[in-house]
C-alpha cells in the first residue's frame, strides 16, 4: 500500500504579456526569457566547445540533430532516504506535465564560476534549487552536493524542443524547507525506495527522457548505496545510455 503523499503546487492568477513570438507558439514569458540564457556546448569527452543560448541547444534541427551541452540532475532525499520527485509545470517549453528527478537545469555562461567543471555544476545546482524549489542557498553548502557521475543521452521530444546532454548527476542527502516556484513545478512527492516501484506506474504522466533512463539503468542501484556513496562514483567515466 503506497503512503506517498502528493503536494499539488499552487500558481498565481496573474500572467504577464508575452511578446508577439512567444504568443504565436503559446509561450510562457518567464520561460521564454530563459531562452536567452547562454549554455556551455561540449564534445563528447565534456570539454567545453563554445556557448548556445538555450533555445539553440534545444531547438530540434531539420536533420534531427540537437546541441550538445552540459547539464545536470539533482536527486534529493531527504534524512529518512526519500526521494524528491517532481511533475514539471505546463508552462515548460520542453516535456511540459513530465515528472522527473528533484531537479534538473544547465550550467549558465551568464553566472559565473559555473563553467569551472564540477565546482561550477554545484553552483549551479545550489542556485537552481533554490530557484525551482525555493531551498536557501546557505543551506545547500556545495560539498553537501555529492558528485557521483555523468550521463550521455538525446531524446527529440516532440519534434521541436528536445535534449542532448552531459548530464552530471548530484546527490544531496538533507532536510530542507522546500517552497516551490509553481511556474516550474506543478506538484512534488517524496517517494520512500521501498515504494518506487509500485509508485511510478500510478503517475498520470510520463517520465522525462534522462529520468526515465538513469531509472532504467542506475538509480535502484545508485539509492541502495546512498549510504555508502563514495563506492558509486564513477567520476572517470561519461556513461551513454539509449533507450
Amino acid at each position: 500500500m503506497l503512503t506517498i503523499l502528493r503536494c499539488s503546487v499552487k500558481r498565481s492568477l496573474g500572467r504577464a504579456f508575452s511578446s508577439t513570438s512567444a504568443a504565436k507558439e503559446n509561450l510562457d514569458p518567464l520561460q521564454e526569457a530563459s531562452l536567452k540564457e547562454t549554455c556551455f556546448l561540449v564534445d563528447e569527452n565534456d570539454k567545453i566547445i563554445g556557448r548556445g543560448t538555450k533555445m539553440e541547444c534545444h531547438r530540434v534541427q531539420k536533420s534531427g540533430e540537437i546541441p550538445l551541452h552540459r547539464a545536470f540532475s539533482v536527486f534529493l532525499f531527504n534524512k529518512k532516504g526519500d526521494l524528491l520527485l517532481q511533475k514539471r509545470s505546463s508552462n515548460k517549453i520542453s516535456y511540459p506535465n513530465c515528472y522527473t528527478n528533484s531537479c534538473c537545469s544547465h550550467p549558465i555562461a551568464d553566472f559565473a564560476g559555473e563553467e569551472e567543471g564540477t565546482l561550477g555544476i554545484k553552483k549551479a545546482a545550489r542556485r537552481r534549487l533554490n530557484y525551482e524549489l525555493g531551498i536557501p542557498t546557505d543551506s545547500v553548502p556545495l560539498e553537501n552536493l555529492e558528485y557521483i557521475t555523468r550521463i550521455h543521452y538525446k531524446d527529440e521530444g516532440n519534434g521541436k524542443w528536445g535534449e542532448h546532454e552531459i548530464d552530471y548527476i548530484l546527490f544531496l542527502k538533507a532536510d530542507v524547507k522546500i517552497k516551490p516556484n509553481a511556474n516550474e513545478i506543478s506538484e512534488i512527492s517524496y517517494v520512500p525506495r521501498t515504494e518506487l516501484d509500485e509508485y511510478i506506474p500510478t503517475l498520470n504522466g510520463p517520465l522525462t527522457p534522462w529520468f526515465q533512463l538513469i531509472l532504467k539503468n542506475r538509480l535502484r542501484f545508485w539509492w541502495d548505496n546512498l549510504d555508502n556513496i563514495d563506492e558509486i562514483k564513477e567520476h572517470d567515466s561519461i556513461l551513454k545510455l539509449k533507450f
